[in-house]
């Protein structure tokens, strides 16, 4: 009440409870909830406009160290090799030869395999730092009522956040202590922190590294998860997948190769899956900004200091901006421009800021999907329900019974 009596000082704040003392609206967001629908404290919050800040100098010098590793230039002279054969073939082809695969968990190992190792070197198989068990517990607990006791999400949160502050810090000792010259992101960080004026201290590096181990490990999997879900759904969308990517193999002529470029930036079907996926998942809660100065927003104020949060949900489900959009519809897309941002579509985030792993993140569910459905068949076998709370999630798993097809 007293911030609310400040911050009206002002100028006039928008309409809405500021919910109870202490804790505001905390427990009715992070409730247990259907996951394809708008929160209802948000609907009674709908607004149509918004003010985002621009980014600073720090977050460009990010995108600076960070383009070269997942930019789409790195992505097209050496990442589509890499995520072709060494990581998503070979994944997808273990999975049948399990009776049932639990997605969740199967696109979580191939995800983490494949970006740990571009960051840090890391292989789980021979490392006992378990950063998958540690990321799972910090997801589940990022955004939960902030009481650091034994047993609750937030204490659980905390503790997987410093096992994995730990292990990389450990790596970084580790690899300053080696006069081996590593390909990795690391190596990167490492040699930046080297020059000269620069402002890397390896606080910021392992925070980094912390970041991009995160962001793109578990949107990645709850991405390709809600893809197998939706797919397992609807059979005409894998029959129009399945026919577009059995053309490529017919146009290239010989079938035991890996996806080209030009091949990748012609699935305009697969794209239009992915968009979709994107659209209807909503994987993020939102975006997040703070207000660096005082907002003028239809004669209402928002002050400088808050948090805004724009719920792409809102946006995406729109039945002003999307027909039925309750309904996985690929062709939707059609004709239109696949872009990563718009004003009508944020699944990547929101222009300056695009989530910098968003060409990784197309890439690697294009490469899965063409391996997928050329080469196997599955059905549903449990699992598959989806909350949020406010994070997607599937608490009983995605389970599946795969099988590759006869030759």
């Amino acid at each position: 009440m007293l911030g609310r009596t400040q911050s009206a000082a002002n100028g006039k704040l928008p309409p809405g409870s500021m919910g109870f003392p202490f804790v505001g609206e905390t427990i009715e967001f992070i409730l247990n909830r259907e996951a394809i629908r708008v929160p209802p404290f948000v609907q009674k919050r709908l607004a149509r406009h918004y003010k985002i800040t621009t980014p600073g100098a720090l977050f460009k010098y990010m995108k600076n160290l960070v383009l070269p590793l997942i930019g789409s230039e790195n992505l097209k002279r050496t990442l589509l090799r890499e995520i072709n054969e060494s990581t998503t073939r070979r994944h997808v082809q273990s999975w049948a030869s399990h009776d049932v695969v639990d997605v969740t968990e199967a696109t979580s190992t191939m995800i983490l395999e494949y970006i740990a190792k571009r960051v840090i070197s890391y292989d789980e198989s021979k490392d006992a730092r378990n950063l998958k068990e540690n990321y799972n517990a910090f997801v589940r607990g990022i955004v939960s009522i902030p009481l650091n006791i034994p047993g609750t999400g937030y204490h659980a949160c905390l503790q997987a956040r410093d096992n994995i502050r730990k292990a990389i810090k450990d790596i970084f000792e580790e690899r300053k202590a080696s006069k081996m010259k590593h390909g990795d992101f690391l190596y990167c960080l490492l040699e930046e922190m080297r020059k000269e004026d620069n402002i890397m201290s390896e606080a910021l590096a392992r925070d980094i590294i912390f970041g991009i181990l995160f962001g793109t490990y578990e949107t990645s999997r709850l991405a390709m998860t809600m893809l197998v879900k939706f797919l397992s759904q609807h059979p005409e969308v894998v029959a129009e997948l399945k026919k577009e990517h059995e053309a490529i193999i017919e146009s290239r002529g010989f079938e035991k190769s890996e996806i080209t470029w030009d091949e990748y930036k012609s699935m305009t079907f697969t794209h239009m899956v992915i968009n979709e996926t994107i659209r209807l998942g909503n994987i993020l809660p939102g975006i997040f900004r703070k207000v660096v100065k005082d907002v003028q927003i239809k004669g209402y104020t928002i002050p400088a200091g808050w948090m805004v949060m724009i719920n792409t949900t809102v946006l995406h489900l729109d039945p002003d901006k999307y027909d039925d959009p309750l309904t996985f519809n690929p062709w939707r897309w059609g004709g239109k421009e696949m872009t990563k941002s718009s004003k009508t579509f944020m699944g990547f985030g929101l222009n300056p800021r695009l989530c910098l792993g968003a060409d990784l993140a197309k890439l690697q569910m294009a490469i899965f999907l063409h391996y997928l459905v050329l080469n196997y068949r599955w059905e549903f076998a449990k699992g598959g329900d989806i909350i949020r709370r406010p994070w997607l999630e599937f608490p009983n798993g995605l389970h599946i019974k795969i099988s590759k097809y006869l030759e």
